[in-house]
């Protein structure tokens, strides 16, 4: 008998928040998605996989430091680090480092630095929070970065 009333009670929830969500006027379902107000860097195909490359290793790397401080093994942590900071940066080939805006670049640059300190202070304080603290503080700018370009192809029209 519990079982059955339960099952109803769940029901009902079910339902009345089915019946919520389709009468809310602003829901996501029936929301239009605001404009990308964001600066397109237009960039070559092969320029944008160079970028989209070097974000996909920063976010592969902050995934095992991720793992590494759970453990902790802080020196794990470290070499991950390491491995994100300015020995990652590579030579940016003259014609697209005139495309990127000075704030972008710098943004860049600070986010290799900060890695740099990351490892650092991971080998020599040990201290799981500090990290945590510090890949915060990075990530931040991951966000901001992200919030504030896009990265587009141009498009190129075929005339014959």
């Amino acid at each position: 008998m519990k079982s059955s009333s339960l099952s109803i009670a769940g029901a009902w929830l079910f339902l009345a928040f089915n019946h919520a969500l389709a009468a809310e006027p602003h829901s996501a379902l029936h929301h239009a998605p605001a404009p990308d107000t964001r600066s397109v860097l237009a960039l070559e195909p092969d320029e944008r996989a160079m970028i989209l490359e070097e974000m996909r290793m920063f976010l592969d790397g902050v995934h095992k430091m991720t793992g590494a401080l759970a453990k902790p093994d802080m020196a794990a942590v470290a070499e991950i680090a390491r491995s994100m900071g300015q020995i990652m940066v590579h030579e940016v080939p003259p014609a697209l480092r005139a495309k990127l805006p000075q704030e972008f670049r710098q943004l860049g640059s600070s986010v290799h630095r900060e890695f740099d300190q990351i490892a650092l202070d991971a080998g020599s304080l040990q201290d799981v929070s500090h990290s945590l603290n510090q890949l915060s503080a990075t990530l931040k700018k991951c966000v901001s970065c992200h919030a504030t370009y896009q990265i587009q192809a141009p498009i190129h029209s075929d005339s014959h």
